[in-house]
């Protein structure tokens, strides 16, 4: 009987899950445990991308807050701002009374301001995610967090799923090689040690910038000298207004601006890891899908 109610009504599986998920304990990417006593519902996001995920796991419903920039999301736009990520009001936060609030790890002024919040008795855990890999563990964890690990579970098996099939797409082919342009002028690039160089491995390229940190101050000389054959540039609040690529000097020779492979992306769809990365990957496949190939490598690799 109770296998036909959940048939009938899954919204009980979830509960249920919820019921035997408690106490819960994690530990978060810097080696600090929370356990909670339930699942947390009351959620603070101070990471754009943690709130999405959230929203992902059905859990919109438990974020109290949200940071300045994420007003951009439209389901967290009507909650109160507590400042920004890398500087979040700690009296704002505790004001709202989270259960758990969730850090993006890697960065030294977020590391004070979580050790600010747990000072205030406030439970923060931090997470890092530059990869696919990073993605899928983070959220496996917040869907213990939350009570919800069967649905955290089924949204990796897709997204592994998703990611697969580009892989198996463009298997056998030479690798697109791609210039991500984080910033112009004074040129960030985005190195191989971030969520960028994934979605362009799964989409059938890998990146020109050999630099192993998330973003890479390039020089144009090794830029012209890499001649990539694609070139993205992306837009937002990092790079607002990006010179057209063609009204740039040294620009027009390259074989990416010459040959017309070149693609201005969404900086929050690109740039910012969460479950919109595969969907990244997948537009991206699916633009170079309708390139013809050039003929030959490019002269090098930026450095």
């Amino acid at each position: 009987m109770a296998a036909v109610l959940l048939l009938l009504f899954p919204g009980l599986a979830l509960q249920a899950e919820e019921t035997r998920a408690a106490p819960v304990e994690v530990t978060d990417d810097t080696g600090h445990t929370l356990r909670l006593e339930r699942p947390a519902r009351r959620i603070i996001p101070l990471y754009g991308a943690f709130g999405e995920m959230l929203l992902a796991l059905g859990c919109g419903d438990r974020i109290v807050a949200r940071t300045d920039a994420d007003a951009q999301i439209p389901q967290l736009a009507p909650l109160p701002a507590v400042g920004t990520h890398m500087r979040p009001n700690a009296e704002l936060v505790a004001a709202r009374r989270p259960d758990l609030v969730l850090q993006m790890s890697g960065r030294g002024e977020a590391v004070l301001q979580t050790e600010a919040l747990r000072r205030l008795g406030v439970p923060v855990l931090c997470f890092e995610v530059t990869s696919f890999a990073q993605l899928f563990g983070v959220m496996e964890r917040l869907g213990r967090l939350c009570g919800r690990e069967t649905q955290a579970g089924a949204l990796v098996a897709d997204w592994r799923g998703r990611l697969d099939a580009l892989r198996a797409a463009s298997a056998g082919t030479r690798p697109w090689r791609i210039f991500y342009e984080a910033r112009y002028p004074n040129l960030l690039a985005a190195g191989r040690g971030g969520i960028v160089a994934d979605i362009m491995t799964a989409a059938g390229g890998e990146n020109v910038v050999r630099e192993g940190r998330r973003l890479a101050r390039i020089n144009e000389e090794a830029l012209i000298l890499a001649d990539p054959d694609v070139y993205l540039v992306q837009r937002g609040p990092m790079n607002p207004a990006p010179q057209p690529l063609a009204e740039r000097p040294h620009y027009r020779g390259l074989r990416a601006v010459r040959e017309g492979r070149t693609l201005v992306v969404d900086e929050a769809l690109f740039a910012r890891p969460g479950p919109r990365s595969i969907e990244a990957a997948e537009l991206l496949a699916a633009w170079l899908k309708g390139l013809p190939r050039p003929a030959s490598g490019g002269k090098g690799e930026g450095k």
